[in-house]
């Protein structure tokens, strides 16, 4: 097996508690899987088989996290196996090996990772718009124009911004800063476009 130095160095890098982790988990993958390869992808050590993602790990300051790629029962950017804050949170190696060798499986059958499929999309219900907005919008010069040529999506942001408002001069307000940025062809979160 060939290492890859980046990931030597990122395991040195590491905090001490996360460094015997990772190599554990290094060796097993290539003990499993010999021809497994190396790589750093999202500035984490990637573990590649095929030219393809096998399995995933990363340290952070108080926890590891270790993930085989298309098993599909990810916790929310932890890895199958949560927070591992020592080996003992490891599960079993039957666990491991069992889904490094789905994984690889799944790449000789396929030639590729097997992709989570998202949930379908679903269309959100349209927000009427309401009078007094419209109102606003048409005493401004040319504001009703622009907003109407704006993306579905930003016209849905000035909306939720004004009816979410829970008090009347919370939403007159919002009424009068959005027919203003509007006006000047601004979308609702024009602030934070350039940073």
């Amino acid at each position: 097996m060939a290492q890859d130095p980046r990931i030597d160095a990122y395991i040195a890098k590491a905090t001490p508690f996360a460094q015997p982790i990772l190599t554990y988990l290094r060796a097993l993958v290539h003990a499993v899987i010999p021809e497994a390869g190396e790589d750093i992808k999202w500035g984490m050590p990637c573990l590649t088989y095929k030219g393809k993602n096998l399995a995933g790990m990363a340290a952070f300051k108080a926890h590891c996290s270790f993930g085989v790629h298309g098993d599909g029962r990810a916790i929310e950017g932890m890895g199958q196996y949560g927070k591992i804050h020592t080996m003992d949170d490891l599960p079993g190696d039957v666990t491991i090996v069992t889904a490094l060798l789905a994984a690889k499986g799944r790449i000789d059958s396929t030639g590729t990772a097997l992709k989570i499929a998202s949930k379908p999309k679903v269309a959100k219900p349209e927000i009427p718009m309401p009078a007094d907005f419209a109102s606003e919008l048409d005493r401004l010069q040319g504001a009703r124009d622009k907003f109407d040529a704006f993306a579905p999506s930003h016209r849905r942001e000035y909306l939720e911004w004004i009816t979410e408002a829970k008090r009347p001069e919370t939403r007159a307000k919002r009424i009068s800063e959005a027919g203003a940025w509007i006006a000047e062809g601004k979308r609702r979160n024009w602030k934070y476009e350039n940073c």
